[in-house]
Parts: C-alpha cells; structure tokens; sequence
C-alpha cells in the first residue's frame, strides 16, 4: 500500500505487539515489529502506543509486557502494560455468581504489579481488555487510581459502555474507551459512549474500527478534546484509520487535536522529542 500523503503530525494510540510466537498462535496475526513500525511510516504515524496482543487463557502478561517494552526500545513505540483479572465483565445473574467467587490466580494482576509498572520508565499506562481478560480486582483499579496513568480499555457488545460506567468510572484515572465503546460496529453503544462523555471529564474515545462517518463527525464535533486517533493495527492496516479521519467533514484544527494535541496531552511519551 502507497504511503499517505498529508501535512499533519500523527501519533497512534491503538497498536498491539505479539512479540513471541505463542502470542502470535493465540492472536492469529504474525506481523514483526519492524513490518509494523514500517506500516506505521507509510500511513505517516511518527510514535504509536503499543501493548501485548492477546494470550491464552491461563497466561500471565507479565513476559509478554516486558517484550514490548524491550521492542520499543530505539522504535517509536511507546509501551503500555496489559492487565488481565479473575472477575467475569458481564452484568447478569451468573456474572454476578462468578464474581463471588472468584479468586485472583497467580496469572492474574496484582497491586505489585501495578506499582511495579507505575514506577517503571519503560511503561506509559495499561490496558484492558475485560471480555477476553477478565477485570481486575479492586484493589488493583484502586492502585490504577494512585498511579493516574491512561488506562486504554477495550469494550464493545461483551463490555458495553454502561459496565464500563458501573465498574471503572468511578475510579479517577483517564480512561480511553476503544472503538467508541462499540466493537464491533454497534452505532448504539457508539452514541452510548459519546452520551457519557458528557458526564465523567476524564473519559475519552479512540477511533479504532468506529468506521462511520457521522459518528466520528458527532464525537469530534461534540467533543473535541476527548478524540484521540487510533488505528487498531496490525489488524488493520494504519493507511485505512489515518485516511478516516482525513476525510471527515470536520475543520484542520479538529483533525490535528485527534491526531496528536489530544493524545499527547494523555499520553506526554506521544510528544515530539519526548524521551522513551
């Protein structure tokens, strides 16, 4: 695919790594850094947060997030730690059975390790994926809050937007709710997630896999501070989420807050010149 050609400073704020060939098994998509990092040129992108893809069940993340950290090094990535948990996101009667029950296994995340990642130069905030990771313990969300770095989460039909209200926007740290909450192509839990960005200041939107151009239009419009860009690579190439936002019928200077004034004002490792 051609590079982009366009005049705007863009950083990425929705890129995973599998940076062994287990996490490659587990996620389906073998793509090297340096094949992303040279995707991420052509599209123009000149920094991208980047965090472990998905591991088998049972896994811890521990190895995987120190591999990205150790493959952001001298690449313009900035790395993020994943999280996973023992309790079940959903909110019916069995979730809430589970959750009872449910005890942290030695896979599972601790407030250590929380800390740990806090304190480590190499990490710039966390991600979560609660329908395939399950979510953290209380505890743990409560050492989230104490470090007050950006917490990426990933939601969607599995981890709708008003779980993610009921059970991480209460806590004071940024949260960046992926694809507008929507994933997969849900135009209802995307107006969802825009309707609480009115209530809670620290909630924000990446336009991964959103897809729609009205909507993007709506939460740019609406909330232009709050938007910040993500392609969602390497499951999609960055050429198609740059070429999204640049063909929205919105003003430059709403295009460069999306592409890099909002997500540098979360994540400062984004700024040019920031030393990662």
């Amino acid at each position: 695919m051609l590079g982009l050609e366009h005049d705007f400073r863009i950083v990425d704020t929705h890129a995973s790594l599998d940076p062994d060939e287990a996490s490659v098994a587990a996620h389906g998509r073998d793509i090297t850094p340096e094949r992303l990092e040279r995707e991420m040129h052509q599209a123009g992108i000149v920094r991208a947060v980047a965090s472990p893809g998905r591991r088998a069940s049972g896994r811890s993340y521990l190895r995987a997030n120190n591999a990205v950290a150790r493959l952001s090094v001298d690449r313009p990535f900035v790395a993020f730690a994943r999280l996973n948990g023992p309790r079940d996101p959903g909110s019916g009667p069995v979730s809430t059975v589970r959750n009872l029950r449910a005890e942290r296994d030695d896979h599972h995340a601790r407030p250590d390790d929380v800390e740990q990642y806090s304190y480590d130069d190499r990490f710039h905030g966390f991600t979560l994926v609660p329908p395939y990771d399950g979510l953290p313990n209380a505890d743990v969300l409560e050492r989230l809050e104490a470090a007050d770095l950006p917490v990426f989460v990933h939601g969607g039909k599995r981890f709708p937007p008003d779980a993610v209200e009921r059970e991480l926007l209460g806590y004071d740290f940024p949260v960046v709710l992926a694809g507008f909450g929507g994933y997969p192509l849900d135009t209802g839990l995307m107006n969802r997630t825009l309707d609480l960005l009115s209530e809670y200041d620290r909630l924000y939107v990446d336009t991964s896999a959103v897809r729609y151009r009205e909507i993007l239009e709506r939460g740019v419009l609406e909330h232009p501070d709050r938007v910040v860009f993500g392609s969602g690579a390497p499951h999609v190439h960055p050429n198609v989420g740059v070429m999204e936002v640049l063909t929205l019928d919105v003003s430059e200077d709403l295009m460069r807050r999306v592409f890099a004034k909002n997500p540098v004002r979360l994540v400062p490792a984004l700024a040019e010149g920031a030393d990662v």
